[in-house]
């Protein structure tokens, strides 16, 4: 939980992008204390003016004091160039070995829906190997999915993770449902949410935390 008259202090990994910028702007907006990731300034400023700190570096370049002062450091990195989807799972892994053995920050990593058990016991990640000519997006979800497992694998770290629904897309935050492993649908049958309801979910995690080395997952109702 959150000490009383203690103001957070949150990293953004990846501030600028759909995820990551609608996080931050939802953190500055609950009036945490943000240092936001970048590798370029410039565009992050345009976004979000003197609101957050920023460290300028590529995210392979973060050092372990970079993060020290952090409560909470959030890796929304996301690419969906297929030839640079391996990074997902190496970023994960520099991270866990850079918070090892401490409590601060607590990690929470974006994972993709992949790795989510779809009503007939098979995962997502099943489905998505399936569809014809899939090499053009395949190989994100699978290692997103890889990312989950070395999550699963990892102790000694205070980490949390959540899924997106199938389609995750920019919008607006809306009211969510909150599960565990298993893929969600809302009451009109469809597996979506938005950014901005994400970065609801995230920061709510980050407030009054109720999961713990564990990964959850988030539909819009």
């Amino acid at each position: 939980m959150e000490e009383t008259g203690m103001t957070l202090n949150i990293g953004v990994i990846g501030a600028t992008g759909m995820a990551g910028s609608a996080i931050t702007k939802e953190a500055i907006e609950r009036g945490l204390r943000v240092t936001a990731f970048v590798r370029n300034e410039s565009k992050a400023k345009d976004m979000f003016s003197d609101n957050a700190a920023y460290i300028v570096k590529d995210v392979f370049d973060i050092q372990k004091g970079d993060i020290a002062d952090l409560d909470v450091l959030v890796d929304a990195f996301a690419t969906h160039d297929v030839s640079q989807a391996y990074k997902h799972v190496d970023l994960a892994a520099r991270l866990v070995e850079l918070a090892k053995g401490s409590d601060k920050p607590r990690l929470f990593f974006i994972l993709g829906a992949a790795s989510l058990e779809t009503p007939d016991g098979q995962h997502l990640l099943d489905k998505l190997l399936k569809i014809p000519n899939n090499e053009s997006f395949i190989d994100v979800p699978r290692q997103q999915a890889k990312e989950y497992e070395l999550l699963k694998n990892t102790t000694g770290v205070n980490w949390v993770a959540v899924s997106p629904s199938s389609t995750f897309k920019r919008g607006d935050a809306a009211e969510y449902t909150l599960g565990n492993n298993k893929l969600l649908t809302n009451a009109a049958g469809k597996s979506e949410i938005t950014s901005g309801t994400m970065a609801k979910v995230i920061l709510d995690e980050i407030q009054k935390p109720a999961h713990h080395n564990e990964r959850f997952t988030a539909v819009n109702k």
